[in-house]
């Protein structure tokens, strides 16, 4: 029996791209499954973000989009355009430690003063014997002074985001990037790596010349060995990588700072996407600001 198509419209948009999107929303749906998020509150979720999209990116000229309009672009009725424009925005915040601890990352793992020769992450003592040596201490005191270190610590050591070695020193386990425990920063990781990775493929498929980097390399028909030696490989490069550019990102925004024009942010995976910090639907949450700098 053929499965059922969406509902005709006069306008049919590609089929590459409804097989594209088939493909794209298969994890999605099953994630959503999963975590309890059933199809009725998805679609009212869809609909606010279809006017949402709609009002802030396709005005003309600069002004507001009427009802009308928006309704006749997204297929919505005017009456849900009417009372979804009318109620207030739902900001969605940033966690507490994706805030703080994005910052603390960055630095621990962008400025030399914390990196070993190889340019890895130093053990650090929880306070400096020497005056102004590296310490855990004085490095969250060098991003915030409003947080104990000793609560960014205990909450680290409960996430998997740090360890303590033999001697007591507070280890960076480099990997987690996305803390091992905590749904709240899994979620927020989520939906801000996978917006960005979809912003920039969405821009090279409307043809942006040039087109952002977005590469894969993709090989089928491994054994389950093969497959693990190779997960582990990408792990090696793709931190160094991260590391890498991590360096020279933190640099940057070191000397950008305080120019008038550093309006941008970036994120790159074996991906790179850029953006107006304050551009509707790729822009930055409240508290979302990982740049760092050193004190």
């Amino acid at each position: 029996m053929p499965r059922a198509s969406p509902q005709e419209s006069p306008i049919q948009p590609p089929g590459p791209l409804i097989a594209a999107l088939r493909v794209l929303f298969r994890p999605l749906v099953r994630t959503l499954i999963a975590q309890g998020v059933a199809f009725p509150y998805l679609a009212a979720l869809l609909k606010n973000i279809y006017v949402d999209v709609a009002e802030a990116e396709f005005s003309e000229d600069g002004k507001r989009a009427t009802d009308s309009r928006i309704s006749l672009m997204t297929g919505v009725h005017r009456k849900d355009v009417r009372r979804l424009r009318a109620a207030p925005e739902n900001g969605e915040q940033t966690p507490p430690v994706v805030g703080l601890g994005g910052q603390l990352v960055l630095l621990w793992t962008g400025n030399r003063a914390y990196l070993d020769e190889m340019g890895r992450p130093l053990p650090l003592p929880r306070s400096a014997e020497i005056r102004g040596a590296p310490s855990f201490d004085r490095l969250v005191e060098s991003v915030s002074t409003d947080v104990r270190p000793r609560a960014v610590l205990d909450e680290w050591l409960r996430l998997g985001i740090a360890r303590l070695d033999g001697a007591g020193r507070v280890c960076l386990n480099y990997d987690a990037f996305v803390p091992e425990k905590g749904f709240e920063e899994k979620a927020y990781f989520f939906g801000r790596n996978l917006r960005d990775h979809i912003a920039a493929a969405s821009e090279n498929l409307s043809g942006r010349v040039p087109p952002f980097l977005e590469r894969t390399v993709f090989y089928d028909h491994l054994s389950a060995g093969s497959s693990e030696a190779l997960a582990e490989t990408a792990r090696k490069i793709g931190m160094d990588a991260l590391l890498a550019m991590n360096r020279e990102a933190l640099a940057r925004s070191d000397v950008d700072e305080t120019k008038p024009e550093s309006r941008h942010r970036m994120t790159f995976g074996v991906y790179f996407y850029s953006a107006e910090e304050g551009e509707r639907g790729g822009a930055l949450e409240p508290g979302d600001d990982l740049s760092a700098s050193e004190t």
